[in-house]
């Protein structure tokens, strides 16, 4: 009777995408919401940041403390997020997301200073860290190994296209009925719609994940064996999981740094690339519409990197992505014009494109279902700290050098040094082109 119990467990948690559509695109429907909420402040706040709060233009690090706030709040949050999301599971902390983003648009919109934002983004950075996390755990969660870099590409995309078209919604938003009840409203219409539709419709994902971890204990698993790290316990603590994937394996730590330098770089298109065109005489529609070609582009390529990174492997689209973001990063210093800034801006959404969704499903790849939420967690603290190193760094270097330019140099030479480690550190992770020696 329990054989029959189990076995029938084991077919009700059928991974694949096909098997799971329903969920699948529940997914991507929240990742989008996500999105929304994020992109509604990259194109408005760094424009607004002076003439509604007072922030001197030449004020570098002043003006990046509400993307740090951010970024180490987003970083804890999502290794929080993922050790949470195996003992709750993965709907309880995405609606706890949810939840934690209803005082976002208040506070910006009564902000009587710029410290009233950088409170804001506490709690953007609580939202992320628990809601997005969530959408790239459970997407895994649902699929086979061989379908993770579309996956991966599919959230990406939903996600950052949604950010896209936020920047340019606000942008409109912003020109018709001012800055502040522009996101009142949009980002309080986003939350609780989204919020709701998670009630209703999401469904837990950890069963999955617990049947995949049984299908590998007891030899049933079907497929390429992935390169686990060897000698972990079958449910390993907290600091042994941050350990393992931060320092002591080559390759997680390769990948932790690749996404912690792709976040200096997003740093700089959040903050600086707007300011650096408003600079130069742009309005805040034609900067939303540039900085808007970047997102469409980096969410529309996933759709193809991803799934190339299920053929051709996970390293060297993320490699080739890194130098690529760092050609468009050194390239916006070198050109005038809102054609050629869209040019550099699309270069760079391509970049992204390769290293984005591939960073996480690598990071999957060899993570044992067991732990896999927690290494993802772990992973992201990482990557998205990198908004907060990257807005200190980038600051401290534009505020040495008195002016903007300096701190795209210096992130292109990040990205550089960043794509040569991963290239000598990692191994290839798909465990169809390198699986397991066992």
């Amino acid at each position: 009777m329990k054989h029959s119990v189990a076995a029938h467990a084991e077919m009700a948690y059928v991974q694949g995408i096909r098997a799971n559509l329903g969920q699948f695109v529940q997914q991507m429907i929240q990742v989008f919401f996500v999105g929304l909420v994020i992109g509604m402040e990259r194109n408005v706040l760094p424009v607004v940041a002076s003439e509604d709060f007072g922030v001197p233009k030449t004020s570098f690090l002043y003006l990046m403390s509400f993307v740090i706030s951010f970024g180490f709040v987003k970083g804890i949050l999502n290794f929080v997020a993922g050790r949470l999301s195996e003992r709750i599971g993965r709907k309880a902390v995405l609606l706890t997301g949810w939840i934690a983003a209803l005082p976002i648009p208040f506070l910006i919109y009564y902000a009587p200073s710029w410290g009233w934002v950088v409170a804001a983004n506490v709690f953007l950075g609580i939202n992320q860290g628990f809601a997005w996390s969530m959408t790239v755990t459970s997407k895994v969660d649902i699929t086979r190994a061989e379908q993770r870099g579309f996956a991966t590409g599919v959230n990406e995309f939903a996600g950052y296209a949604a950010v896209a078209v936020a920047g340019v919604a606000t942008g409109y938003l912003s020109h018709l009925y001012g800055p502040r009840p522009a996101l009142l409203w949009f980002a309080l219409a986003v939350i609780v719609v989204a919020f709701a539709w998670a009630l209703l419709f999401v469904r837990e994902t950890l069963p999955w994940a617990r049947a995949e971890s049984r299908r590998h204990a007891d030899g049933s698993h079907r497929g390429p064996r992935p390169r686990f790290p060897q000698g972990v316990p079958d449910h390993p603590g907290t600091w042994e999981v941050f350990k393992l994937v931060s320092f002591r394996h080559p390759t997680f730590s390769a990948l932790c740094q690749a996404g912690t330098a792709n976040k200096v770089a997003d740093s700089l298109l959040w903050v600086l690339f707007p300011l650096l065109l408003h600079n130069r005489g742009l309005s805040v529609v034609q900067i939303g519409w540039i900085t808007g070609v970047y997102g469409m582009v980096w969410g529309a390529s996933q759709l193809w990197t991803g799934p190339l990174s299920d053929r051709i492997g996970r390293k060297m689209p993320i490699v080739t992505g890194l130098w690529l973001l760092a050609a468009g990063v050194a390239a916006v210093t070198l050109v005038s014009g809102a054609t050629a800034w869209a040019t550099a801006a699309a270069v760079m959404g391509v970049g992204m494109a390769l290293l984005y969704p591939n960073l996480i499903a690598a990071v999957a790849d060899i993570s044992h279902p067991n732990w896999r939420g927690s290494a993802l967690g772990v992973y992201r603290y990482w990557r998205d700290t990198g908004y907060a190193l990257g807005a200190v760094a980038l600051g401290v270097v534009a505020q040495l050098a008195e002016g903007i330019e300096a701190a795209f140099w210096f992130t292109a030479a990040v990205l550089l040094v960043s794509g040569a480690w991963m290239l000598l550190r990692a191994e290839e992770t798909h465990p169809r082109l390198n699986p397991s020696d066992d």
